[in-house]
């Protein structure tokens, strides 16, 4: 379905839009009030900002967009790199009302090494740009509190806020405390460790955040052996403590594979309203961080788009000079130093898998947290994507679903299953056994249970669906519909039709099926429900034709078991034309011995 959109200032901006150059850059679309109500980027400015005033658009959002510009801004920059780092950095400023929202990370804390002389390490949930280098953002706080407590052991960090500069040191400003009297401070503000000294530690705890934890451990490896050799056995000790230590935390670290350098991998899962962008940080073939961000979905953007977007806000966020990036597909765009790739097997299609199922964990936990605290919001948000995929003029609260099963025209019967609110309600389930029609004819079979549900429920004056699903494709739906006609009620009930084949779903006068997005939860509530009516359908019939079998003459025949006679009743209809075949028939389907037997029955006389 498509959406006009009629924009009063077309002629002013038709003109804006003619002097756009043809370069890299953002634009701003703002409306009459002057504020910023859409930022994006492009490759082509000129190209993009056209393309958005064409006669009809695939969203509602995007028609209402177009309609409430005003005016244009733009600003050309000098790569689609530069474009994509300051349209995250404005989106971010102005939080535009049509602009994907990308979720506020201040529930998750960062390591802070503040810029200062003798920098303090400590938790932070707050990144203020002053040169601090900040490490992070850590989903769990357990981590955050092994760590600060590892570098608070080891390498005896201040946590005072003094402003330790050298002339304030030397003037005797400031005082030890009692951190330093238990043994958890240097005395950096005495002057009683150098800044040389103090920034080795800073140096190796910054290399920790980084992930280079071996080549940390390898040099507290060799002081230690030094100070062993020179007979220094106390310092050996304590380099020995902060060397286990950093054993023991880089053992707790992902393994993936030694031969895997520094590389990031970024993948993304989304439903109807968000989008989830998982991301790995591998180091030396170690997984030292993962982190979700969430993206809230506004003008139906693209997964590449929303991955960009994902990959250009965390790396800023993390600092990641990563060269290498994977991802499960190519995105359109070249970054300054980094290559993406697409890994098909090894342990880097390993790496892609697990953050691809961190994706999908994450997505499935926020709806899990969603549906505990209203189970009603599930339901509605599934009834709206129906009711929207299918361009329903009511929700969809009552679904009926029928289909037929017979085997070669045997036993012919139909099942309806009734689901409410997007769930099964078993008690609505009826079986029914067809009457009207001999032989295999799905079409005539469907018309009939069609019209003998709906007319009973006329006449008894009972609630009728808002939707009816047909397990089959334009045949069995055009026989339905000509139920509903016979009993006036075509219009006056929305019907589909799903095909196995492709899933296709088809609406009654349109050739033409509807391809809903395999994703969608529209789609996997309509195969719920169809797949559960053939499971009812099939369930009786085989019940029905294990009865019909048994309660027949050939049940009543010493030696002959129910799959031979199932056999026979499939190839003669019917136990009359069994008993009027010749013994060479029969024996050519169920073998000389049995047929004899079964031939004796019916002709004992000969």
């Amino acid at each position: 379905m498509k959406f006009p959109s009629v924009n009063a200032n077309i002629d002013y901006l038709k003109s804006q839009i003619s002097v756009l150059p043809d370069k890299p850059g953002i634009y701003q679309y703002f409306d009459t009030g002057g504020n910023i109500i859409y930022i994006g980027k492009a490759l082509n400015l000129k190209k993009r900002v056209t393309s958005y005033f064409s006669k009809q658009h695939d969203t509602r959002k995007t028609a209402l967009l177009v309609r409430n510009i005003a005016d244009i801004k733009y600003l050309v920059v000098e790569t689609e790199q530069d474009a994509l780092l300051l349209e995250n950095n404005l989106i971010k400023k102005y939080q535009p009302r049509y602009n994907i929202r990308l979720k506020d990370d201040k529930s998750f804390p960062w390591i802070c090494i503040k810029n200062e002389p003798f920098p303090r390490v400590f938790k932070t949930r707050n990144l203020i740009r002053d040169g601090s280098k900040y490490f992070g953002p850590y989903t769990s706080i357990y981590t955050v509190r092994t760590l600060l407590e590892l570098f608070k052991t080891e390498y005896k960090l201040r946590t005072c806020n003094y402003h330790l500069t050298d002339e304030n040191i030397k003037a005797g400003k400031y005082k030890v405390c009692l951190e330093y009297h238990i043994g958890n401070c240097k005395g950096p503000c005495e002057g009683l460790i150098s800044a040389e000294k103090y920034n080795q530690g800073i140096e190796d705890i910054t290399d920790i955040l980084k992930g280079n934890i071996s080549g940390v451990i390898k040099h507290l490896e060799n002081r230690m052996n030094d100070m062993a050799e020179s007979m220094n056995f106390e310092e050996a000790q304590e380099i020995k403590v902060k060397y286990d230590s950093l054993k023991r935390y880089q053992s707790k670290s992902t393994i993936v594979s030694p031969t895997i350098t520094d590389v990031d991998v970024f993948t993304i899962d989304q439903d109807q309203k968000f989008a989830y962008i998982n991301y790995l940080k591998v180091i030396k073939g170690a997984i030292i961080q993962t982190y979700t961000l969430e993206i809230q979905k506004i003008l139906d953007e693209s997964e590449e788009d929303l991955l960009l977007a994902g990959i250009v806000d965390i790396r800023q966020k993390i600092y990641s000079n990563a060269g290498e990036i994977l991802v499960a597909f190519l995105p359109n765009v070249i970054l300054n130093d980094v290559v993406f790739k697409v890994p098909q097997r090894g342990d880097k299609k390993k790496l892609l898998d697990l953050s691809q199922r961190n994706a999908k964990y994450y997505r499935l936990e926020k709806e899990k947290q969603i549906v505990l605290k209203n189970p009603k919001l599930r339901d509605e948000r599934i009834l709206n994507t129906i009711q929207k995929d299918l361009h329903l003029s009511e929700l969809p609260v009552r679904m009926e679903c029928f289909d037929n099963s017979n085997l070669q025209g045997s036993d012919p019967v139909a099942a309806c299953v009734v689901f409410h609110n997007a769930k099964p309600l078993k008690r609505e389930y009826r079986h029914y056994n067809i009457k009207t029609v001999t032989g295999p004819n799905d079409f005539a079979s469907m018309e009939e249970v069609v019209f003998r549900r709906y007319s009973r429920l006329l006449n008894e004056n009972q609630a009728l669906p808002q939707l009816i699903v047909i397990d089959g494709g334009k045949g069995q739906l055009s026989s339905a519909v000509t139920a509903l006609e016979k009993l006036n009620l075509r219009g006056k009930i929305a019907i589909i039709g799903i095909a196995k084949k492709l899933e296709e779903i088809y609406v009654p006068d349109d050739p033409v099926p509807i391809y809903i997005n395999k994703n969608s939860e529209s789609l996997k509530i309509i195969q719920q429900i169809r797949d559960e009516a053939h499971r009812f359908g099939i369930s009786f019939h085989r019940n029905k034709r294990s009865k019909t079998i048994t309660e027949s003459e050939l049940g009543r025949i010493n030696g002959i078991g129910e799959k031979i006679s199932q056999k026979l009743l499939l190839a003669f209809k019917s136990v009359k034309n069994i008993k009027e075949a010749d013994r060479e028939s029969i024996a050519q389907l169920i073998g000389n011995s049995r047929a004899d037997v079964v031939y004796k029955y019916f002709h004992p006389e000969k």
